[in-house]
């Protein structure tokens, strides 16, 4: 029974020796989490959520971020999951299309905080959870994300197990959370194929969803142990071809947060390919963006299905459309957060190079995906064609960000928000979690924060 076994394998988490790699990929996680967190925390539906949970703050023993203020734990977990997930930097498990820090560490970080627990015990939970959620995103395969966003359910499995392990839950509670989990698992594609603001919401529902199956459990609430792999449960339910030996393969041995893809873009991922491709052949050949004359995408149909919007007009829209992310590339050079800004969105440079951007499923890339997310682009400039295949995306697995690059990162989007000695003493903070002997961390409270810029 793969619930039984994933179970066993986070509570054995909170006492085992941990590969010293895997301890620097949890930290690393967190650092890309926290950057993720700031610029979405002030970016809609992010300050109407915290005005529409008001009665909520003010009170409780976690933190709720821009300005550290206090709340009860599901509600920080609510409120930071989603703020972590809104500007589109937050980080992703490439082989099972989750993107497992947004709810994981809001979850973990919520709970660590009430129960005053210590950074190495948070960054075993954060471990916990992204062995979890990944590994039941890979059972579940691709039929589950045809119709299902999978941070949205299977996060929500990351955000029970991270809890469980700060509550200190043995493995049959730790089961009967994650069983309870899996019932509250929801969030539709549909809900970001077009306009609205639910995407963040899957993320913030996710954290909060987990904590409360953790806290339930805690005190014996028990779920159904065959809710994963029985007659009528998840696998079926969700999928149809799940393949639950996916789950357990090489538990304990192999830690999948070692294998996450850090975003060097802030957009959807399965733009990625075609903006590094794009960018690359610009820096290769030296055309200006007027020069270009045609740019042809090929890619995996879950990117067109996603992200073909030929006229977006708000930021949401924008994030999710191949041909506006790669216009602003080629002609600004980069796609980070002044990307989604109005101005941005309406430059016309920028909408005139759009109209000549198609994009096309590729066959035989797509045949290669979730492993592989690549693209094909060709452009043609000055009535020249240049052409790239793009078999990888820069920071994934096999093309990583290096310890800098993710400094860095924090540095530029938590500065937006943060003062930059804030945002400095909160990195070095982070990059000692395993030391520290709590969560209240520096630069995140009230008295500590100078006045926000941006």
């Amino acid at each position: 029974m793969p619930l039984a076994e994933l179970s066993r394998a986070v509570a054995d988490l909170r006492e085992r020796p941990l590969p010293p790699s895997t301890v620097h990929h949890a930290k690393r996680a967190v650092i890309d989490w926290f950057a993720a967190l700031y610029p979405g925390s002030v970016q809609d539906p992010c300050p109407m959520l915290r005005r529409a949970l008001a009665e909520e703050l003010g009170h409780g023993r976690a933190a709720v971020y821009p300005d550290g203020t206090d709340a009860p734990v599901r509600t920080a977990a609510f409120l930071n999951g989603a703020a972590s997930h809104t500007a589109e930097f937050d980080d992703i498990h490439r082989d099972s299309a989750v993107h497992p820090g947004c709810a994981t560490i809001a979850a973990a970080l919520a709970v660590a905080q009430r129960e005053g627990a210590d950074g190495d015990t948070f960054l075993r939970a954060v471990v916990a959870g992204y062995e979890v959620s990944a590994r039941i995103g890979l059972a579940m395969g691709r039929e589950h994300y045809a119709l299902w966003h999978a941070t949205a359910t299977m996060a929500t499995f990351g955000a029970s197990a991270a809890s469980c392990l700060v509550l200190g839950l043995d493995a049959t509670r730790t089961a009967h959370a994650l069983a309870n989990a899996a019932t509250m698992a929801a969030g539709l594609q549909q809900a970001f194929r077009g306009e609205g603001m639910a995407k963040p919401i899957h993320a913030g529902h996710a954290a909060e969803a987990g904590v409360t199956s953790a806290l339930a459990a805690a005190e014996g609430v028990t779920g159904a142990l065959d809710v994963l792999d029985g007659p009528v449960g998840m696998g079926v339910a969700m999928s149809g071809n799940a393949d639950w030996s996916r789950a357990t393969a090489g538990l304990g041995e192999r830690f999948l947060i070692e294998e996450i893809t850090f975003k060097n873009h802030g957009c959807c991922g399965h733009t990625f390919a075609a903006i590094d491709g794009a960018l690359a052949l610009q820096g290769e050949y030296g055309f200006a963006a007027e020069d270009v004359e045609r740019v042809e995408v090929g890619t995996y149909k879950p990117a067109v299905d996603i992200c073909a919007r030929s006229d977006p007009h708000t930021p949401q829209e924008a994030k999710f459309s191949l041909s506006y992310v790669v216009a602003h590339a080629l002609v600004h050079g980069s796609v980070r957060l002044a990307a989604f800004e109005p101005a941005r969105i309406a430059d016309p440079t920028v909408r005139d190079l759009m109209g000549r951007v198609s994009v096309a499923v590729d066959e035989a890339l797509d045949a290669r995906f979730p492993g592989q997310r690549a693209a094909r682009v060709r452009i043609t400039a000055g009535g020249t064609v240049h052409e790239l295949l793009q078999p990888t995306r820069k920071g994934d697995p096999d093309m990583q960000l290096t310890d800098e690059e993710v400094s860095d990162k924090f540095r530029e989007l938590a500065g937006s928000v943060l003062a930059a000695a804030d945002a400095e003493a909160l990195l070095a903070a982070l990059w000692g979690l395993e030391r520290r002997k709590s969560l209240d961390l520096p630069g995140t409270r009230p008295a500590e924060r100078a006045t926000a810029r941006g």
